[in-house]
């Protein structure tokens, strides 16, 4: 593979098994045309990869996002490797490093291998990853049907936000389904804010409450009164407020990803704002 030939657009066909899907992100219709704008002015700077097929064609091993917006482009030949060794597992960990492929991919890819009896353990070592890494992805084979949806429709990709969230279906089947449906994007800073709700609501308020201002009785009475809803069918089909006290003003404290480590997102005074998570004290959830 030392060298590399122009080889003729229409005599490459895509891998009909290739790891990633059509709903990729790679694949997009937007993110092709940008890509094509740049081989119209440069041409492709990296041959893709392909092996020989019958009748004098070829098949792609890597490359299908370059081929694709080539012909977007108006290019009649592209510069390949030829490979007759690429495997399936050539394709899955290039685009692994290349971080090429969403979670459901690579979920699929190990339920595949699953499928013939490996391991965990050996499918960790021909990804070069983890053990753990491997167990993460696996999850996604067996989500909840709401989660396994998000995935699917890209409205959540993070993995450890994945795990997270089917963590807590198991014990809050309701509201990870509720919060879901109520987020059009999620990433691992809005699960992480929405932990701590549920960790606020479940654990009887076993927080460091000090100040004088919070009134743990009211806060304990509403978390029942939204239980006792729950078990009779009753309950709000909206998230509940998490009121907060920030700067001697209750604000509400919303359930999205801050831009820094260690902040949260409020609302006070019909304004939203970014502040310290130290300098708020739980007030009320109603």
């Amino acid at each position: 593979m030392s060298q590399f030939l122009e080889l003729d657009l229409n005599l490459i066909d895509e891998d009909p098994d290739q790891p990633r899907t059509e709903d990729n992100q790679g694949f997009r219709r937007e993110s092709l045309e940008e890509l094509a704008l740049t081989i119209k002015s440069r041409g492709v700077k990296s041959p893709i990869s392909v092996r020989k097929s019958a009748n004098g064609r070829y098949i792609i091993n890597h490359g299908a996002r370059r081929f694709r917006a080539s012909k977007l482009a108006g290019k009649t030949t592209i510069p390949a490797f030829i490979d007759s060794d690429y495997t399936k597992l050539d394709q899955v960990i290039e685009n692994i490093q290349r971080e090429n492929l969403s979670p459901r991919e690579i979920a699929n890819y190990i339920g595949y291998r699953l499928s013939f009896g490996i391991k965990k353990t050996q499918i960790a070592i021909e990804l070069g990853k983890s053990n753990s890494w491997v167990s993460q992805f696996s999850t996604i084979l067996s989500l909840p049907e709401c989660l396994d949806i998000a995935v699917n429709t890209n409205k959540v990709q993070d993995i450890t936000a994945i795990n997270d969230l089917a963590k807590l279906y198991k014990t809050n089947p309701e509201e990870v389904e509720l919060f879901i449906k109520e987020n059009s994007l999620i990433g691992r800073g809005d699960v992480n804010a929405f932990k701590q709700y549920i960790l606020s609501s479940n654990s009887s308020l076993d927080l460091n409450l000090d100040s004088d201002d919070v009134d743990i009785e009211n806060i304990k009475k509403n978390l029942a009164k939204r239980e006792e809803q729950k078990k009779h069918g009753r309950e709000s089909s909206t998230m509940p407020k998490i009121l907060v006290l920030f700067n001697n003003n209750i604000s509400e404290l919303k359930l999205v990803k801050p831009q820094k480590q260690g902040y949260a997102v409020i609302v006070n005074k019909e304004q939203e704002l970014e502040v310290q998570i130290s300098e708020l004290i739980l007030k009320e959830i109603v």
